[in-house]
């Protein structure tokens, strides 16, 4: 941002600030106005209580200074108190009704966003730094869900005061009372210059926070590297550079709106000044009928108006902290996603037909393309293989068949059927899918195998256990938690759970995306026989680095730098002495030399 975009001020409310305001209304508030016209009321009924106690003292003062009876003035006191209990029963019953309702539209707020992140692409995740996710989930949600529960009831309140209490006062004194508001455009224009300075630095603020919170996490998830690299120093040092930055940007926003209380107090002696100065001389002179307790009252009555009015402009800075929240939040909503139903998308096709790429191109990145008029066909009810060097694409294909993503040309087709035309739920619901990149919740390992079928019953689950050779596991664990993302547990272990998983789903198509890559060679041929069950009468597509697990596969593709080389059986590509071959003895040789 330059300089010169820096200092210009910007408006005090936007456009986007405005209609941020109301789609949250509409949204989230509107809904409980019936409430909210209750609340108004309540504070109503708070202002006419200043106005009364001002009246009420402006008699008693009178039954005091004019030799009054002491009926009288016990009358004034006992109304008086009475006046102040109704107002400490809707100072209490004001914010209760706030907050309530200030947390359920927070609530349904997260319940939308949630819905709405569910919706988004697989590409969104990748490119958006979880922090940043957790902070508009979590702290900035939760943070303008206070400001609207307390921190708006309270500013309505101290509003309706200042008007009800300014009302009195300009029927009781209207000259007096004009003399006393000629600060008010310097407190405008300071309200101005702060709101401009806090919006500002407050979004320059939560990017910082959700920086810092992606360092957290990342040295957290990376606490096993920076261990073993003794990396703790430089890993204090990172985020204690992100603790300064917050300190910093906070310091400038907190000291800004320190300015305002300050101006406000000089502007209120200048103005007590005035009233005891203009009030006296109205006293003593004969051209004004004042007399002494009604001074005096007006005195209090400015009290009353200045008080509420500096909690007002506080108000109004956080209203502008608050408005960055806002549009952070909302901001998650310019988030579309662009794998969604087509129209006329069916939920029905033939799972066991053969599966086709059909002149398919497909780039992460426009200037990285890696599909270019890709062709490859795999038969249904068989095993298919895919298998290269890393960054081939292997992976990828698994990803658009399942419509991770969507290709950039051509057409993939499951029995001469467009993918397009397939609803999506029921597309992903063909498959049961083993990733290299195990999910594992910090649940027990009985829970995590069940996450695919939740409805599935115990026999289902301790079969589906007994198939991936997990079962004694879980019989020595018990419900214990296996740690987050499954930190108690080997990487054979869980690839174990995934394989259960699959055995669970029981789905008429199976992804294996370098299923065995994390088990030993005794545990893998233990538990080939439970594949190969897994795997009859599927359509199974198989991703392996190490080949020789693929021999026996109907048909291997072989990939190199997004570009089919070679297909066929696993002898024949042995004969041909291309690719597969040489990665073939490569790999047997490196086996035999260990």
């Amino acid at each position: 941002m330059s300089k010169t975009t820096r200092n210009k001020r910007q408006p005090l409310y936007s456009e986007t600030d405005r209609d941020n305001i109301r789609w949250f209304w509409h949204s989230y508030l509107k809904k409980h106005s019936g409430w909210l016209l209750v609340v108004l009321g309540m504070i109503l009924a708070q202002g006419f209580v200043y106005q009364q106690f001002l009246s009420m003292t402006e008699n008693g003062l009178r039954v005091i200074f004019e030799a009054g009876a002491m009926r009288e003035l016990v009358m004034v006191c006992i109304v008086v108190f009475f006046l102040f209990a109704v107002r400490g029963l809707m100072s209490f019953l004001v914010p209760l009704v706030t907050v309530r309702i200030a947390n359920q539209a927070i609530f349904e707020m997260r319940r939308d966003l949630i819905g709405h992140l569910m919706s988004l692409d697989l590409a969104y995740f990748e490119r958006t730094k979880s922090g940043d996710i957790i902070h508009k989930l979590v702290t900035q949600t939760q943070l303008l869900g206070t400001f609207v529960g307390l921190a708006t009831a309270g500013a309505v309140r101290d509003a309706v005061t200042v008007l009800i209490v300014s009302g009195y006062l300009i029927w009781k004194n209207p000259i007096l009372f004009g003399t006393a508001v000629v600060v008010l455009p310097f407190i405008i224009w300071v309200m101005n210059f702060v709101s401009d300075r806090v919006k500002r630095v407050q979004g320059e603020a939560e990017t910082a926070l959700g920086d810092y919170m992606n360092g957290i996490e990342e040295t957290v998830n990376g606490m096993r590297t920076v261990k073993i690299a003794s990396q703790e120093e430089v890993e204090a040092g990172r985020l204690m550079q992100g603790t300064g930055s917050i300190r910093d940007l906070m310091s400038r926003v907190q000291i800004t709106q320190a300015l305002v209380m300050p101006s406000i107090d000089l502007s209120s002696a200048f103005v007590y000044v005035l009233v005891i100065g203009g009030g006296g001389y109205m006293v003593l002179s004969p051209a004004f009928d004042v007399d002494g307790a009604g001074i005096i009252t007006f005195l209090l009555g400015m009290v009353m108006v200045f008080d509420p009015a500096r909690l007002l402009a506080q108000f109004f800075g956080s209203l502008q902290s608050n408005l960055v929240l806002l549009d952070r939040i909302r901001s998650l909503y310019y988030e579309t996603p662009s794998i969604t139903d087509t129209s006329g998308a069916v939920s029905e096709f033939d799972t066991g037909a053969d599966i086709a790429l059909r002149d398919v191109s497909f780039a992460y990145s426009e200037d990285q393309p890696l599909f270019d008029g890709l062709n490859m066909t795999f038969k249904g009810g068989r095993v298919s293989a895919i298998v290269g060097a890393t960054g081939s694409g292997k992976t990828t294909i698994l990803s658009l068949l399942s419509r991770l993503y969507d290709v950039t040309g051509g057409q993939i087709d499951f029995g001469g059927q467009a993918i397009y035309g397939l609803k999506v739920s029921a597309l992903r619901g063909s498959f049961s899918v083993v990733a290299q990149d195990i999910v594992i919740f910090n649940n027990s390992i009985w829970e995590n195998i069940r996450y695919v079928n939740p409805d599935a019953s115990d026999e289902e689950v301790w079969q589906a256990a007994e198939n991936a050779e997990i079962a004694d596991l879980i019989r020595r664990r018990g419900d214990a938690p296996v740690g987050p993302k499954g930190a108690q547990l080997s990487g054979g272990q869980k690839q174990r759970i995934a394989i259960a998983r699959a055995f669970l789903r029981d789905a008429p198509i199976l992804l294996l995306d370098e299923a065995t890559s994390a088990l030993d060679q005794a545990t893998e041929e233990r538990i080939r026989a439970a594949l190969d069950r897994l795997t009859k009468g599927k359509t199974t597509i198989v991703v392996a680095h190490r080949l020789s697990s693929v021999a026996d596969a109907d048909q291997i593709f072989v990939l190199e730098a997004g570009q089919l080389v070679e297909q066929g059986k696993h002898e024949a590509l042995l004969d041909n002495n291309g690719l597969y071959a040489q990665l073939y003895r490569a790999q047997k040789k490196g086996y035999d030399e260990r």
